[in-house]
C-alpha cells in the first residue's frame, strides 16, 4: 500500500507590514489545511518584503528569536489544524548574531527544531552574507506525524551535496523555501534560461536521490518594482516528474498529493544510492582540486 502525504504550497506577495504578513500566511494554511494538507510550506522569509536587497542595519529589527513570537502564533494554528508548518524565519540568536532559519511545527503544535541556512548568497539585490551568519547546526530531519522531513534553504538548492546528505539522513520529501527573482530590467530569454536553471537543478535532487521535492517561493513585485520575484512553485514525485507548477504572476495555494511509496520502487529500480562509491569521494571535501 502506498503511504500518502498532502502537502500544500502557499505561494504569496508580501508587504512592508510583518504582522499583516504574518496574518496572510496563518490565512493561507487554514485555505491550504481545508484543502486537505497535511504540511505545509511557506515562502522564504514570509513575514517581510525580501530586505537583502539592500544592506541597511535598520533591517535587523525584523529578526525575532526562534522558538518567539512568530512560532508562538505558527503553533497555535498547527495544533487547531492539525497540520505540520514549515516556516521561514529571520532569527535573532543573540545580539549582533543572525541566521536565516526555517522552524519545523508539528501537528500537535509542537517545536520540532530549526534548521540555520548553510549557504548564503551575496549578489546585486541578494545581500544576505550582510544579515546572517551560515548555519552551525549542520543539515537536519525533522520526523513530523505524516513524514520525516528534509529542510533547506533557497541558495541551498544549487548544492547536491545539501540534498545529498539531508536525503542519506533519511528524508522522505525535501522541502525548499525560496525567495527569488528577476530583475526587471533583464530580457525575457535570461529570465527563462534563469528559471529553467532553477527548476532544473531542485527537480535532479529529486531524481538523484529518490525523494519528492517541494519548492516554495515568493511572488510579485518589490524593491519599488525593480524585482519581480518569479513564484513558479512547483512539486516533483520522487523522479522529478512535475506534479504541480504555479503561475509567476499569481498567488496561488495548492495541495498536492504524494506517494511516498513511490521512493522505493524508483530506488530499486534506479538504484543510485546502491551504486555510490563512497569511497572515491573524499576529494569532495577540497575547496578546488589543484596538482596534487
Amino acid at each position: 500500500m502506498g503511504k500518502n502525504v498532502k502537502v500544500g504550497l502557499v505561494q504569496n506577495t508580501c508587504t512592508a507590514n510583518k504582522a499583516e504578513n504574518l496574518q496572510k500566511a496563518i490565512e493561507s494554511i487554514r485555505v491550504a489545511a481545508s484543502k486537505g494538507a497535511q504540511i505545509i510550506c511557506l515562502q522564504e522569509l514570509f513575514t517581510s518584503l525580501y530586505f537583502c536587497d539592500v544592506e541597511d542595519y535598520a533591517n535587523f529589527d525584523l529578526a525575532e528569536s526562534i522558538p518567539g513570537p512568530s512560532t508562538d502564533a505558527l503553533s497555535a494554528v498547527a495544533k487547531e489544524l492539525g497540520v505540520v508548518i514549515i516556516a521561514s524565519l529571520f532569527e535573532k540568536r543573540a545580539q549582533g548574531l543572525y541566521h536565516n532559519t526555517t522552524a519545523i511545527l508539528d501537528a500537535d503544535g509542537s517545536y520540532l527544531g530549526k534548521y540555520r541556512k548553510m549557504h548564503i548568497p551575496d549578489d546585486p539585490a541578494f545581500y544576505e552574507k550582510f544579515y546572517f551568519t551560515p548555519g552551525d547546526l549542520g543539515y537536519k530531519v525533522f520526523q513530523t506525524k505524516f513524514a520525516k522531513i528534509g529542510v533547506l534553504i533557497c541558495w541551498d538548492q544549487w548544492y547536491p551535496e545539501a540534498s545529498r546528505i539531508t536525503a542519506l539522513m533519511g528524508a522522505e520529501i525535501l522541502f525548499y523555501p525560496t525567495a527569488i527573482g528577476w530583475a526587471t530590467d533583464q530580457d525575457e530569454e535570461t529570465n527563462k534560461d534563469q528559471y529553467n536553471a532553477w527548476q532544473t537543478i531542485q527537480r535532479s535532487h529529486a531524481v538523484a536521490n529518490g525523494v519528492p521535492v517541494v519548492s516554495v517561493n515568493r511572488v510579485g513585485f518589490e524593491q519599488d518594482g525593480a524585482m519581480k520575484f518569479w513564484g513558479g512553485s512547483f512539486a516533483t514525485n520522487a523522479q522529478g516528474k512535475l506534479l504541480y507548477l504555479a503561475s509567476h504572476d499569481n498567488e496561488e495555494i495548492k495541495v498536492v498529493d504524494l506517494d511516498l511509496s513511490e521512493s522505493d520502487f524508483f530506488r530499486k529500480h534506479w538504484p543510485f544510492l546502491r551504486d555510490r562509491r563512497i569511497d572515491s569521494y573524499q576529494p569532495i571535501t577540497k575547496r578546488f582540486i589543484d596538482e596534487e
